[in-house]
C-alpha cells in the first residue's frame, strides 16, 4: 500500500491555475509527478506562472476563457487534441460579485454563474471521452470541483450569485457523482475556508489580524493544505470516495454549527 497517494504519471487539467488556489494545487501535482495544464484568461500571467512551475515539473499553459460556452468549448477541444486521456480534471476557475441587495445586478449574477457552474458542467461534459478513457475499476479518473464553505454556511458578505453558486456545484458534485460512477470517473469537490488569494486579498488588510484567531485552527489556509486534499482525491487512496464534499476549512463550518 505504499503508493496509496501517488499520482505519479498522470495528466492532470486544473482550471483557473494561474494565481491562487489553482496554482497551489498545481505545484503539488508537479511535485508529485503529474503532468499537468493550467488555464487562465490572462495569457501574460498564465504564462509567467507556467514557467516558474515547469522548474517542478512538465507544466503547459492554455489560454482560455471560460465565461462563455463556446470559450468552455474551445478550451475543451485544445485539450482534446493534446491528450487522448485525461486523468484528473479539477475545476477550479471562478467568479465572485459583491453588492447590496437592492442593487445586487443581473449581469453579476449571471457571470458568476456562467463561470462557477455553467462551464464545470459542460467543461466536464465534453472532456468524458478522455476521462473515461483513463479510469479504470481500480483507480478511476476524477474530477474535483472546487466549492467553498460559502456554499454552506451564511457567507456574511453580499456575495449573492457567489454562494449560491458554491451551493450549486455542491449538489452538481453530487448529482453527476452517481451518474458517472459506472463509468469509472469519481467526482467530488473540495470546499475551501479562507485562502489568501486574489478573491480574498480586498479581506486581508481589514481581517488579517482577526481572521486566523477567528477560525479554530487559528490560521489561514496554506498551499499544503489545497494541494494535499487535491492529492488525495486524485489518487488510489480514495477510490471508492465518490459524490461528497471535502470541507478545508480549519473548523470554520464546524464552529458556525
Amino acid at each position: 500500500m505504499k503508493d496509496l497517494f501517488s499520482i505519479a504519471g498522470k495528466v492532470a487539467v486544473i482550471t483557473g491555475g494561474s494565481r491562487g488556489i489553482g496554482a497551489m494545487i498545481a505545484r503539488g501535482f508537479l511535485e508529485n509527478g503529474a503532468k499537468v495544464y493550467i488555464s487562465a484568461r490572462k495569457e501574460e500571467e498564465l504564462n509567467t506562472t507556467a514557467k516558474a512551475l515547469s522548474a517542478f515539473g512538465e507544466c503547459v499553459p492554455l489560454v482560455a476563457d471560460l465565461g462563455s460556452q463556446a470559450g468552455t468549448e474551445a478550451f475543451a477541444k485544445a485539450l482534446q487534441e493534446r491528450e487522448p486521456q485525461i486523468d484528473i480534471l479539477v475545476n477550479n476557475a471562478g467568479a465572485s460579485w459583491g453588492a447590496p441587495l437592492d442593487d445586487f445586478p443581473e449581469n453579476g449574477w449571471d457571470k458568476v454563474m456562467q463561470v462557477n457552474v455553467k462551464s464545470i458542467f459542460f467543461l466536464t461534459q465534453k472532456l468524458l471521452p478522455q476521462l473515461r478513457a483513463a479510469g479504470s475499476p481500480e483507480d478511476p479518473a476524477r474530477v474535483i470541483n472546487i466549492a467553498s464553505i460559502n456554499g454552506i454556511t451564511y457567507p456574511k458578505l453580499t456575495n449573492y450569485s457567489y454562494s449560491a453558486s458554491k451551493a450549486a456545484v455542491i449538489q452538481l458534485t453530487r448529482h453527476m457523482a452517481v451518474d458517472l460512477a459506472g463509468d469509472n470517473i469519481n467526482i467530488n469537490a473540495i470546499a475551501p475556508g479562507f485562502f489568501p488569494s486574489k478573491m480574498t486579498e480586498y479581506l486581508l488588510d481589514e481581517e488579517e489580524e482577526t481572521a486566523p484567531t477567528s477560525i479554530p485552527r487559528q490560521r489561514l489556509g496554506q498551499a499544503e493544505d489545497i494541494a494535499g486534499t487535491a492529492i488525495y482525491l486524485s489518487s488510489r487512496a480514495s477510490a471508492w470516495v465518490c459524490g461528497h464534499t471535502l470541507v478545508l476549512d480549519g473548523g470554520a463550518v464546524a464552529q458556525a454549527g
